[in-house]
């Protein structure tokens, strides 16, 4: 895709999103008299950019690249087993085993310190709406897609033929994000919402809602969490850099260079 062709679908998918939430944002507000250029809004339209014109490519290449690797290892027969099976029960068991994997993947960023260097660029927004969630290092974009979609790739699914359900997660990902309280009433123990994953981005580095589409992972866990409030602060207590190339390096840097930079002291935009 030539740069051209990046500019218009960039520009067609902001328009298109922000045509989506803003109105949703302003009519059903989780916190009222947040604004659409609220603090930091730049930053975070820097990371929907780099996305666009720099990762997306970079971590669909790599995740064909794994897919291939996959295929080399995991038995035909085996497959063939899989793909005899209805198409209902594949989609039903590619959907469990993914939210299984996310929900144990996503509790170990939180956990493991090297896992979380990365995945604390995306909790360190302090306000949080549908822009927000394209705040995402890239190394935590291949870590998570390719967590959720190990189970399609082990069963032999090809990277286009889950376009559809990656469009979804997608958007839905957006939604949880938004600074949208739209309850559902019982239907939240089946869907995420963004009044569930709100909670998960309390500054409390561990505070639960850790599934992905469906809490019910939260619930098996323990780890479900759902005050009727938003919580006081999101963000996260450590000190990190407020630039977009800061927040790229940083994580990548060695443990006890980052550890000293941390030490230092900066006055947030946020």
């Amino acid at each position: 895709m030539n740069l051209w062709n990046l500019i218009l679908v960039a520009g067609a998918s902001l328009f298109f999103l922000a045509l989506i939430f803003i109105p949703m944002e302003k009519v059903f507000p989780a916190k009222k008299g947040q604004k659409i250029f609220r603090k930091a809004w730049i930053l975070d339209l820097c990371y929907f950019l780099g996305q666009y014109f720099l990762w997306n490519g970079l971590v669909l290449w790599i995740l064909n690249y794994f897919s291939f690797w996959l295929d080399s290892i995991v038995s035909q027969n085996f497959r063939e087993l899989i793909q005899e099976q209805p198409l209902w029960l594949q989609a039903i068991e590619v959907l469990f085993f993914s939210d299984l994997l996310i929900y144990w993947g996503h509790r170990l960023q939180h956990k493991v310190d090297f896992l979380w260097r990365f995945h604390k660029v995306h909790h360190s927004s302090k306000h949080l709406d549908w822009l927000a969630a394209h705040r995402e290092h890239p190394i935590d974009s291949i870590y998570t897609i390719g967590l959720i979609n190990l189970p399609a790739f082990i069963m032999g699914f090809e990277l286009e033929a889950l376009a559809g359900i990656v469009a979804f997660r997608g958007i839905w990902a957006i939604y949880i994000h938004s600074n949208v309280r739209l309850p559902i009433g019982p239907l939240k123990i089946l869907i995420g919402s963004p009044e569930l994953h709100h909670w998960h981005h309390d500054i409390e580095r561990d505070a639960g809602n850790y599934a992905n589409i469906s809490p019910l992972m939260d619930k098996i866990f323990g780890t479900y969490v759902c005050p009727p409030k938003e919580p006081e602060e999101f963000g996260i207590k450590e000190d990190f850099p407020k630039t977009y190339v800061g927040q790229m390096i940083r994580p990548l840097l060695p443990k006890f260079i980052s550890n000293k930079l941390g030490k230092t002291k900066t006055i947030s935009p946020d």
